[in-house]
């Protein structure tokens, strides 16, 4: 059993997700009038993981931030663009990093994970949502391991560590004290 969602299990789980385009992510996700807030970091170029953790999230009544949508933002990373993430960072509730292999290796969202850590972390408002490639084990940097993940539990089941779970997202730290909160639980807090 693996808490870690695959991209499959995540395609699956997500059916709805796969008819949004590009063009109305922005009018079907990301609008103002809803809590909890979110940050997502991501890596840009993995759109469909991003709009389906996005689904996710509406699923709970979030508002979701993400930073290519953000018209304030310039056409060109530079200082400005730094400057901008800080601010939305600090003003949004939750940090989480989708956390892929590319988001792992991308230097963007290292940065803004560090920056998430330093305002999130003590408050616990800061979490990684692992997806792993389908056949391979969730792989990440040891530094990676502070910081508590989304999973999923499929059937209700004992897990190690954490005792027994019914079907559905959690919140898991394993750094320290273990505990295994509701996800939507962890969005509210």
């Amino acid at each position: 059993m693996s808490m870690y969602l695959s991209l499959s299990q995540l395609e699956a789980i997500t059916t709805g997700a796969n008819v949004i385009s590009r063009e109305n992510l922005t009018n079907r996700y990301f609008y103002d009038g809803k809590k909890p807030s979110v940050f997502l970091s991501h890596k840009h170029s993995e759109i469909a993981q991003l709009k389906r953790v996005a689904y996710l999230l509406e699923q709970l009544d979030s508002i979701i931030y993400v930073d290519w949508l953000d018209s304030s933002m310039p056409q060109t990373t530079c200082g400005k663009t730094a400057e901008n993430i800080k601010e939305k960072i600090k003003k949004y509730d939750k940090f989480i990093l989708v956390a892929t292999e590319g988001a792992i290796a991308s230097k963007w969202c290292n940065w803004e994970l560090g920056f998430g850590d330093a305002h999130k972390y003590e408050s616990e408002k800061i979490a990684l949502f692992p997806i792993r490639n389908d056949g391979y084990n969730w792989s990440g940097n040891e530094y990676l391991e502070i910081y508590p993940v989304i999973g999923y539990i499929d059937t209700y089941q004992y897990v190690s560590g954490f005792g027994y779970l019914n079907t559905g997202y959690y919140v898991f730290y394993h750094y320290g004290n273990k505990k295994a909160i509701r996800f939507q639980e962890w969005l509210s807090k």
